[in-house]
């Protein structure tokens, strides 16, 4: 048990020199939380550099904010929070540039999970990113981060059946992306044009 602890420890350092704004704790927790933040920031994003200026705002919420981080909770649960609420942010500052074919209401929502069980998560991910970015939100929000459709629709400021909507079409388009990729080798994933 004792390396969990000294890693909890780590932790706690890091977060007291960031709250101190000592520019190497501030370095090093980055270092630390590079992956997961990176990991949650490009579910949401349509490319690695969106993936990048999301997290960047992402952190720098977090340098901003530390002093608020309540020590008795998880600090990877708080960053997370923190990452997945800039991605949300990102997503509504440019829903103007979305195509309005996304935004259409269906009543009827699929109801197969077990797309998740078939693919490795990078592979999964890029097909999560070749969807259209409201798609792509309510996917993340409801099947990766447990979301209700009621919390959707106020998250991103759209009505429920909207809500309901993009989930169904985000689930029928990435079961046509896995059907297309069961029959292609992992390998050429990256070149496979998702949205013919």
């Amino acid at each position: 048990m004792a390396p969990k602890e000294s890693k909890e420890e780590d932790i706690r350092k890091l977060i007291q020199g960031c709250i101190k704004q000592d520019r190497s704790a501030q370095k090093e927790l980055y270092r630390y939380f590079y992956a997961l933040s990176m990991g949650i920031c490009q579910r949401y994003a349509n490319n690695k550099i969106d993936a990048s200026s999301i997290m960047n705002e992402g952190f720098y919420k977090v340098f901003k904010n530390i002093k608020k981080y309540d020590f008795t909770k998880p600090f990877t649960a708080w960053i997370s929070r923190i990452m997945t609420n800039s991605a949300i942010d990102f997503y509504r500052a440019n829903l103007k540039f979305l195509n309005n074919d996304d935004i259409i209401e269906h009543d009827h929502v699929g109801a197969d999970n077990s797309i998740y069980e078939k693919i490795d998560y990078q592979d999964l991910l890029v097909m999560i990113q070749n969807l259209s970015p409201a798609y792509r939100a309510v996917f993340n929000l409801y099947a990766i981060e447990g979301y209700t459709h009621e919390e959707i629709a106020d998250i991103l400021r759209i009505s429920i059946g909207t809500s309901k909507s993009n989930l169904f079409k985000a689930r029928a388009k990435l079961m046509e992306m896995l059907k297309r990729y069961e029959t292609q080798p992992p390998s050429v994933l990256g070149d496979m044009d998702f949205n013919e």
